[in-house]
């Protein structure tokens, strides 16, 4: 590649939001913010056994989030480039 694109703060922000891995990623920490509150109620755990069950959750949001992601990015890109290509 000799063709170097200039990084700027436009080029990361769009990227950001076109990630499929940035849906992701929201997706599982979303999963994990409605659901596991209602976990620990049933056993007692310590602070750091809840904090390793909201990022198994997270982890697990994550894993099952990957066709809404990539249906979420594909829409925005539609959308904001007005492209049919996707």
């Amino acid at each position: 590649m000799t063709d170097k694109r200039r990084i700027t703060f436009s080029y990361i922000y769009f990227y950001i939001l076109f990630s499929i891995d940035t849906w992701r990623i929201l997706i599982g920490i979303a999963v994990s913010a409605v659901l596991t509150p209602q976990l620990p109620a049933a056993q007692k755990l310590s602070a750091g056994g809840e904090v390793m069950l909201y990022i198994m959750v997270a982890g697990i949001g994550w894993a099952v989030a990957a066709y809404p992601a990539k249906k979420i990015a594909f829409a925005l890109r539609k959308f904001v480039l007005k492209n049919d290509n996707f």
